[in-house]
């Protein structure tokens, strides 16, 4: 039993990290090269090395908890309490909408489900996103901080909360009375106000005493997490929903990220189980499931189209801002297959339905691993049509206007604009009166329009519009944005048109690399903004006098300067 045990287990983690090791030269997702792994090794479809694969069923619903616990970890209320407008409203709305549509649309396909239960299921399914896949593939592209990716992440947070309201129900779905359901939320609330209370006027305590003990904080930090899966078990919820609720309550602690950093090692290896084991339970797929996968990945991606740009939009954020986090969040999630698998242990789902589920988080994985690294030239692609259909940016329309000549042109809003644009303002430079600023934040533009900034709207990338602005007759044009950052050009590719329009301007680029800033100077830029260097600068002479700064610690004009500096970007 035990030999046979431990022999799974190896089978399964070499077996996951020979396919993770391909996938990750290939550039796909992990999670499709665990499931991978165990539908080859799996007695299903593969060559059937472990027969049984509840041998690690038990090991894999550890890693399954402890991914819940990391999830609510992450979902910081604070901070969502203070998300924006468009967060909150879209965050509320998608789910609902995604859920109603994929209702009404998915039997349209010929999709013949046993019972209204899976359509329920796979309606849920298909209205949350991949909380792992955007956030790498957004991480890799430095878009993380852009309005577009805090708008994804956002709704990511909220997706995760209606994805702990359907566990709270989840239970009770094959006797939906009309009380248990009211029911299940008052336990759920129950178990959230007293998880709340401990988390308040006990584990702080607690974990302020051990805070110097790192292996107490994390023996006590999955006490608490086991705790509160105990108890949702005991009441009727799953440990799963336990898990989440666990990780919500101690979100906003100090030790927060300590405590992240200490699971997530032991995590990733029982969640690849986790992964492994679900791949060992796929059905060999027939050519209409396949056909199907692949349709319902079409429907997901077009209910994304409708149950995010119009709310985003409606808000005045325009085309870009409301289109890219469409793009971005076009995918089904793992906690799809982590609901389905739950499906199953409750009866309420066949593995076929599972099957449908991961092929279509294959097919969506994969096509979103090019959607999001492409998403400015879809962008640009459907914004033709958008255009056709009279969808403008909010501040598009100045465009038709003449405008006031200006001697300065900034070519895009990022950190380094940010904090150029306070320091005008600072010193109240009469900078500020001959400086047009062009972005397409629209959120930026109207802050940048409060302050008395000349702001308008426009594709940097763009060289018409550019032409329409201005850059014809400015005298200095500046790009603060580095090419990491640039969407559609670089800033070679600005420098060059520049000098064709407007040889005589001051051209003042960035660059993060040395060998790139050679070559803008090469091309004929007038300064090439080098951070690195610049900070560099800065240091040597601090660190020269560090003996004296020392002494008078945070009264240093640098720290003096942050408690009232309130830049756009902060």
């Amino acid at each position: 039993m035990h030999t046979s045990l431990f022999l799974s287990i190896g089978i399964s983690i070499v077996s996951a990290t020979i396919l993770a090791f391909i996938a990750k030269k290939i550039k796909q997702p992990l999670i499709i090269a665990y499931i991978l792994a165990g539908v080859i090794i799996g007695p299903q479809i593969g060559f059937g090395w472990i027969q049984t694969e509840e041998e690690i069923e038990l090991i894999s619903e550890i890693g399954l908890i402890l991914l819940l616990f990391i999830i609510g970890l992450e979902i910081d209320l604070k901070k969502l309490i203070k998300a924006g407008k468009a967060v909150i409203l879209t965050g509320l709305l998608q789910v609902p909408i995604s859920f109603v549509l994929a209702w009404n649309i998915l039997p349209l396909i010929g999709l013949r489900l046993e019972s209204r239960l899976e359509l329920i299921y796979l309606s849920f399914a298909i209205s949350i996103s991949s909380t792992m896949i955007v956030v790498k593939l957004l991480y890799d592209k430095n878009e993380l901080d852009t309005l577009p990716g805090r708008i994804t992440l956002g709704v990511l947070v909220f997706q995760d909360i209606w994805a702990i309201i359907f566990l709270a129900i989840q239970p009770n779905l094959l006797d939906p009375h009309f009380w248990i359901i009211p029911l299940s939320f008052g336990k759920g609330l129950g178990l959230i106000i007293f998880c709340l209370l401990i988390s308040k006027y006990i584990l702080p305590k607690f974990f302020h005493s051990v805070a110097r003990l790192p292996e107490l904080m994390l023996v006590g930090s999955l006490a608490w997490c086991f705790l509160a899966c105990g108890l949702a078990e005991y009441i009727g919820l799953s440990k799963e929903m336990g898990a989440l609720i666990a990780g919500i309550s101690i979100s906003t602690f100090p030790y927060n990220f300590e405590v992240i950093a200490k699971v997530i090692n032991i995590r990733d290896f029982f969640i690849t189980l986790f992964f492994v084991g679900l791949g060992m339970k796929i059905p060999f797929p027939t050519i209409e499931v396949w056909v199907l996968s692949f349709g319902v990945s079409v429907i997901l991606i077009l209910i994304r189209l409708f149950s995010v740009f119009p709310i985003l939009f409606l808000q005045k954020l325009g085309n870009r801002v409301s289109l890219i986090p469409t793009i971005n969040l076009s995918q089904i999630s793992e906690f799809a297959l982590v609901i389905g698998a739950l499906g199953i242990s409750y009866g309420h789902v066949s593995e076929k339905l599972v099957s449908m589920i991961v092929f279509t988080l294959v097919i969506t994985a994969t096509s979103s691993t090019y959607m999001i690294q492409g998403s400015h030239r879809i962008f640009l692609a459907i914004n033709t049509w958008l255009k056709k259909l009279g969808l403008k940016e909010p501040y598009e329309k100045e465009s038709e206007a003449e405008f006031e000549k200006k001697t300065i042109l900034l070519l895009g809003f990022y950190k380094t604009a940010s904090s150029f644009v306070y320091e005008i303002e600072k010193r109240n430079s009469p900078l500020k009166e001959k400086i047009r600023i062009i972005d397409f934040n629209p959120d930026v533009l109207r802050k940048l329009k409060n302050q008395g900034f000349d702001a308008h709207y426009g594709d940097i990338a763009n060289l018409e519009n550019l032409h329409h602005l201005g850059i014809s007759e400015a005298q200095v044009i500046i790009s603060t944005i580095p090419d990491s950052i640039l969407r559609g050009t670089t800033n070679l590719n600005i420098l060059k048109s520049i000098k064709k329009i407007n040889p005589q301007a001051k051209v003042f680029v960035t660059s993060e690399e040395i060998k790139t800033a050679r070559a803008l100077y090469d091309a004929g830029a007038d300064y090439v903004i080098i951070p690195r260097i610049l900070t560099a600068y800065q240091l040597v002479p601090l660190v020269e006098r560090a003996d004296a700064w020392l002494k008078i610690g945070r009264s240093t004009p640098t720290y003096s300067d942050l408690q009232n500096r309130t830049e756009i970007l902060g």
